[in-house]
């Protein structure tokens, strides 16, 4: 598995995204098949939301970045297997696999699975960003697992709805931390759109509502619920999404698994805990302004016992995998 030690900075130098630097010079430095693609009578992948060009991302890319290796080491090996058995038998697989990246970021995804799949594959990478699209294209791997080619192109856009015959051609459809910020009506409709191309999907890291700490609080329980609601906000799925995806993907036919994967934080993942813990109560008091005081005075002890190495906290999130009748057999 190839692996980057470049800074979001360092890559947006290497591809020209900060003011006054140079963009590449070496041909190696993009991979074939990076940036929008626009070919005569090529039909749209995915129907995407309309974006204002002054809203800012969702995500930071250095939030993204400190999260990836805690990211890695929580996603769903055993998934990996009935995957690899479904695109070893997808009609017309030889020619290799065309994966889409829903809402990809930096590519993180990408930089886990390409190098554990077989076969060369075309990924198609989406999010509205477009600093994160060409961090996630100048930052993905170059080889299969096999040693055969893998290629990148970036669409921007902000996922919303797929037509049924969206995803006609996609082997695999794939996402990270996306189904707990979709609605249900936008994981029905994806859910139709992988069984009308008959393509799996992987689908993982989505919240599941559920924080262990190694020493129990009595505000956990409250701020937890809290968090939970937030994530519930405007018809969002939060916690509540994988059961809508099951439910969604299931009622297309789909042989549906479900694995835990959580993130498991100690010591070594200090900075990524603070991180995490401050948005979590920032969010559940958002929802809750009323807990603001406790909040504070608990954010206070939990970061002390951050620093001093002593937290330990289990972050739940599930993976899930949508096997869906593959179109013309197999």
């Amino acid at each position: 598995m190839r692996k980057t030690t470049a800074t979001p900075a360092d890559l947006a130098r290497r591809i020209g995204g900060i003011p006054g630097q140079p963009g590449p010079q070496d041909p190696d430095e993009v991979i074939a098949g990076a940036g929008p693609v626009a070919r005569p009578g090529e039909r749209p992948t995915v129907r995407l939301r309309e974006t204002d060009d002054e809203e800012q991302p969702r995500y930071a890319p250095e939030w993204l970045e400190l999260r990836e290796p805690a990211d890695a080491a929580a996603r769903a090996l055993d998934l990996l297997d009935p995957l690899r058995i479904r695109l070893a038998n997808l009609p017309g697989h030889s020619g290799g696999f065309a994966i889409h990246d829903l809402g990809c970021g930096t590519g993180s995804m990408g930089r886990w699975l390409a190098p554990r799949l077989d076969g060369p594959q075309h990924w198609i990478l989406h999010d509205r960003d477009p600093y994160l699209l060409h961090f996630a294209a100048v930052a993905s791997p170059r080889a299969a697992a096999d040693g055969s080619r893998v290629t990148v192109e970036t669409r921007r856009g902000d996922v919303a709805r797929l037509t049924p015959d969206a995803l006609v051609g996609a082997s695999l459809v794939t996402a990270s931390a996306l189904l707990d910020v979709l609605t249900r009506e936008e994981v029905e409709t994806l859910a139709a759109a992988c069984a009308g191309a008959g393509c799996p999907a992987l689908l993982t890291l989505s919240v599941a509502g559920r924080v262990e700490f190694d020493t129990p609080d009595p505000l956990d329980e409250e701020l937890a619920a809290a968090f939970n609601d937030h994530q519930r906000r405007g018809g969002l799925l939060g916690p509540d999404s994988v059961s809508v995806a099951c439910d969604a993907f299931g009622a297309h036919g789909a042989t549906v698994k479900v694995h835990p994967s959580a993130w498991r934080l100690g010591p070594e993942h200090a900075a990524l805990t603070a991180q995490w813990l401050r948005g979590w109560v920032g969010a559940a008091v958002e929802q809750r302004p009323e807990l603001a005081e406790r909040a504070q005075a608990y954010l206070e002890r939990r970061l002390a016992a951050c620093t001093a190495g002593e937290l330990r906290v289990a972050v739940h999130h599930s993976d899930l995998l949508a096997l869906a009748r593959p179109k013309g057999g197999a």
